[in-house]
């Protein structure tokens, strides 16, 4: 079963950053591309960024471009949201899953099931 442990949320000023963590348990993440969703309440989970599993472009919904950073450790097995320039808006909790395909991975159903999550306050 693939199974992921989000961390690094937390309760962060505007203009703050943060980075969060998507660690794999009891597979390699680096034959998968993989990409950060987020659900704000009351709200549908939204793609933010995607990775493939081999060189090639990253994705990132309009709203983060510039601010967030998608990166892949694989020798860690973990790939990393580094989101920088944080406002109010990017509250949510944050998840991570394995998508069929970078292209049009927010449009589709991830390929793994929602985990826990890691929420994400910005808030002065």
């Amino acid at each position: 079963q693939l199974q992921f442990v989000e961390s690094g949320g937390g309760l962060v000023q505007p203009g703050g950053s943060l980075r969060l963590s998507c660690a794999a348990s009891g597979f390699s993440l680096h034959y998968y591309p993989i990409g950060w969703f987020r659900q704000a309440p009351g709200k549908e989970h939204e793609g933010v960024s995607c990775i493939p599993s081999s060189d090639g472009s990253t994705y990132y919904v309009d709203s983060v471009k510039g601010r967030f950073t998608i990166s892949r450790d694989n020798a860690e097995n973990t790939v990393f949201l580094q989101m920088d320039s944080l406002k109010p808006e990017d509250t949510a909790v944050y998840y991570c899953a394995v998508v069929y395909h970078c292209s049009g991975y927010a449009r589709r159903q991830p390929f793994t099931s929602w985990g826990q999550g890691t929420q994400v306050t910005v808030s002065s």
